[in-house]
């Protein structure tokens, strides 16, 4: 959760590599996304004898054991920035540095970025009363965004094995799912490379209209072929592809198109929205998924089209307040 917001943190991070940060988070998440289906899959392939480590429950203990490994790493190396000297140094530093490049930078930001900051002592409430009316709309819009995202690729890993095993001409085993959820992955990623590259000349507007587009035209292939009865490997590849890359590419500019557009004093608390809104989506993402073929396939996808309807209806609505500076 708190991770999210050294891609935005004012004192390390300048405006400009926000999104390539960013991106390179969404590649970890692609990287994640990738191996976890294919070593889960090898694992229950593998399978062990053992009541306590069999092809069940291995991927639970590797990645307990990560994480013990991970916990010991930031205990016995990180060093955070101090909460008392980043609150000095926030409002100290940076309205110099606004000042400086005020003239520069008033072209490119919308009015709903040129905000008064409040003082440091004040209550989140207090904080909240010098957001715009514009910036609680972005706010919502990429909440909203990345819940949609996560909760779209959620529901398909979790639909993906389930849905193979139950159709005919598939006939997938938990093996074959996993290789079939990694292989989406593993084309996307130099897909996720060059958009990492390019951040810094798109806005951030315009690579999530890129991916909400490519997710959504995945979605609409998807359902296509449940009309017509003609779902084969190659057929739901062509539209996995594009939703694991679309949404994935969407989900990279949310934070830092927030962060952009927030004064500095959210830092904190922008990152935790985006997260929480992430977890919703991949709670209720997993449990829409693993139920995709007991309530129609038709309505499984059905759904999904028209939640990103809704945040297409939010984009056009904002789209004058979304505009950021590159990178």
């Amino acid at each position: 959760m708190y991770c999210k917001r050294y891609c935005t943190d004012p004192l390390i991070v300048g405006i400009r590599r926000r999104t390539t940060l960013c991106s390179w988070l969404v590649i970890g998440q692609a990287l994640g996304m990738t191996l976890g289906p294919f070593l889960g899959g090898l694992l229950y392939n593998i399978g062990f004898r053992s009541a306590i480590f069999n092809g069940y429950t291995s991927p639970g203990w590797i990645m307990a054991c990560c994480y013990v490994t991970f916990w010991f790493v930031i205990a016995r190396y990180f060093d955070d920035v101090p909460a008392t000297e980043m609150s000095l140094e926030l409002h100290e530093i940076l309205p110099s540095i606004e000042e400086e490049n005020h003239i520069g930078d008033s072209a490119l930001l919308p009015p709903s970025a040129h905000t008064t900051r409040p003082p440091p002592e004040e209550s989140s409430a207090a904080h909240l009363s010098y957001i715009t009316l514009p910036q609680r709309g972005v706010i919502f819009c990429m909440c909203w965004f990345s819940m949609i995202c996560f909760f779209i690729l959620g529901s398909w890993e979790a639909n993906l094995p389930v849905f193979g095993a139950a159709t005919s001409t598939l006939n997938w085993t938990p093996f074959a799912a996993g290789n079939f959820i990694a292989l989406g992955g593993t084309i996307a990623f130099p897909f996720f490379f060059a958009s990492m590259l390019f951040a810094r000349h798109i806005q951030d507007r315009h690579i999530l209209a890129f991916g909400m587009g490519l997710g959504l035209s995945g979605l609409l292939v998807f359902i296509s072929i449940l009309a017509t009865s003609k779902v084969v490997y190659g057929s739901l590849f062509a539209c996995w592809w594009p939703i694991a890359l679309g949404f994935n590419l969407a989900s990279t500019v949310t934070l830092s198109l927030l962060s952009k557009q927030l004064p500095s004093d959210w830092n904190r608390r922008a990152p935790m929205a985006i997260q929480y809104s992430i977890y919703v989506g991949r709670i209720t993402g997993a449990i829409w998924g693993g139920s995709g073929v007991a309530v129609g396939m038709k309505n499984f996808v059905g759904l999904e089209i028209g939640l990103v309807g809704i945040g297409g209806v939010l984009f056009a609505t904002l789209w004058r307040n979304l505009k950021t500076k590159t990178g």
